[in-house]
């Protein structure tokens, strides 16, 4: 039997302090590294499963509908939270994919730690020649008996230096074609042959690395899917990941109701007494309260992947970029101090149109799969991934 919003609220109540709207807010990660707070976070609410209700209760979820796990999330937002972006990877991405295509071993293996906050995933996908166009990943993956041999470098991989797993795209079979010899395995992080390098961003973060694989063994039972699935496991990966993305307001103000902590503030500040700043506040609000509530329409249709996933991800990168801009706009000479979480977001600002998939792929996606357009020529789908590599 479903609950009710006050039961859901007088349980969650239990767990979690209220919302403090004085706690300043981060965008996945930014100008933090805070493991614990999230992990204590998620400690709190699994054994209820508020967190991820709609997962299965053994592997840290509740068993809840579609419409009693909304209504979790929109409670869950008026208690205190914690900034989970290390553990985006296990939470949105891998969880769903395990529990669609992995074993039941795997699962009873990985859910629950995820769901625990004990193990954090990362997402091993893009290389230095294979971004945009991720078919062309060249990691390979060569069967030894039992298990696998891994060879090769990722790049851009967030969270890796911080991760007990990584979800790895490898090339099985370099005689096919290039969509069609990729497997998915999940690699121990602690493998001997594992070398890591972090990456350090213009806003001083450095939860991008770069890592290097010589000859890591992988068993087979951590290969996730069939043999030859790994394209398409990645495609609903990054369909998971745009849906994740764009179903936040990111940095303060994901509560349904109210203003958002950063439009008091300014508010508060004064910076809303000039007519002009007052109207492009405005059209701040209106972005990011456009973007609430389409996410809010999609969560209760179970819509919010594939297109509308890239839909929801560039309403959710233009609400954030133009408020972060126009908040550095707005505190005139203060802005450019560099100890306050508004620089933080104002160098954050360009890399939301690059991570989780750069807006021109996700306007290709929109013009393709929605307006109907034609797809760009491509000549490479006919030939091995072998013959590609002679052809260059």
């Amino acid at each position: 039997m479903s609950l009710t919003n006050e039961e859901i609220y007088e349980a969650i109540s239990k767990k979690l302090p209220k919302l403090d709207n004085e706690t300043p807010s981060t965008v996945l990660g930014a100008g933090s590294d805070d493991l614990e707070a999230g992990r204590n976070y998620l400690e709190a609410l699994v054994e209820d499963g508020w967190m991820l209700p709609t997962w299965p209760k053994k592997h840290g979820g509740r068993d809840s509908t579609p419409e009693e796990a909304s209504m979790i999330s929109r409670t869950l937002g008026l208690f205190k939270g914690a900034d989970l972006y290390p553990y985006g990877v296990g939470l949105s991405l891998v969880g769903p994919i395990l529990m669609d295509l992995g074993t039941d071993e795997q699962m009873d293996r990985w859910l629950l730690p995820i769901a625990n906050g004990s193990e954090i995933w990362c997402q091993m996908f893009s290389e230095p020649d294979a971004g945009s166009d991720l078919a062309n990943v060249g990691m390979s993956a060569e069967k030894d008996g039992e298990d696998w041999v891994l060879n090769g470098s990722k790049v851009w991989t967030s969270r890796g230096a911080y991760s007990k797993w990584g979800m790895c795209l490898a090339r099985t079979n370099p005689e096919t074609t290039k969509h069609a010899g990729l497997t998915m395995f999940a690699l121990d992080m602690d493998s001997p042959g594992v070398e890591v390098r972090t990456i350090e961003q213009m806003n001083g973060d450095r939860h991008f690395s770069e890592i290097f694989i010589s000859d890591v063994v992988v068993e087979d039972r951590n290969r996730i899917g069939g043999l030859g699935d790994g394209w398409k496991i990645a495609v609903n990966t990054l369909a998971l990941e745009r849906s994740s993305l764009g179903g936040r307001s990111f940095g303060g103000g994901d509560q349904a109701t109210g203003l958002p902590s950063w439009l008091e503030e300014w508010k508060l500040k004064g910076y809303l007494e000039d007519p002009v700043s007052r109207q492009k506040a405005m059209k701040a609000f209106t972005l990011h309260r456009v973007n609430q509530l389409t996410v809010s329409r999609a969560a209760v249709s179970g819509n919010n992947s594939g297109p509308a996933g890239s839909g929801a991800k560039l309403r959710s990168v233009m609400a954030f970029k133009f408020r972060a801009y126009l908040s550095k706009e707005l505190f005139g000479a203060e802005g450019m101090l560099i100890n306050d979480n508004e620089h933080i977001e104002f160098l954050t600002g360009p890399s939301m149109s690059i991570r989780g998939g750069t807006d021109e792929v996700q306007r290709n996606i929109l013009g393709e799969r929605v307006l109907g357009l034609p797809a760009e020529q491509r000549v490479d789908k006919e030939l091995s991934y072998r013959e590609m590599l002679r052809v260059r």
